[in-house]
């Protein structure tokens, strides 16, 4: 994929690990260690990168077994740029290649924090509560 519409560009692919933490941390999510973002990028399923004039800006990437789980994770967009519909088409590029290549049983999660959850409903993504499930988490915090 590598779709331009005017002065942006999404291209498939992840970025370079300085670059995915400089997205992360400029969009208002948490950075991640230099040494956990080498060793997680490698095993993205399938990532997007979004340019304006040549320089990335937004990113998402989608990781998983490949076969019955999936996570759409580190979507953003440098706050510049938001509100034009660039997380939509970050989404819309995820969700494409999961409707092309994951199988039809697959489980397909993600987080939405705050507002963002507006955005990932247009994808079909619901709130898990109405299934009686209820989404977890756990930090690894060295002591």
């Amino acid at each position: 994929m590598n779709e331009v519409n005017g002065p942006y560009e999404l291209r498939a692919g992840v970025p370079t690990g300085e670059v995915f933490r400089r997205l992360r941390t400029e969009a208002g999510l948490s950075d991640k260690a230099p040494e956990a973002v080498e060793l997680a990028l490698p095993n993205t399923w399938y990532g997007v990168v979004l340019y304006y004039e040549g320089k990335p800006i937004g990113m998402g990437r989608i990781i998983g077994d490949g076969g019955t789980a999936f996570q759409i994770v580190d979507v953003c967009v440098q706050p510049a740029h938001q509100g034009r519909g660039l997380g939509q088409r970050i989404m819309a590029a995820l969700t494409d290649e999961l409707e092309r290549r994951a199988p039809a049983t697959a489980y397909v999660s993600l987080i939405a924090d705050g507002s963002a959850r507006f955005l990932y409903e247009k994808f079909g993504f619901a709130d898990t509560a109405v299934h009686d499930s209820i989404g977890m988490y756990r930090l690894m915090r060295k002591s």
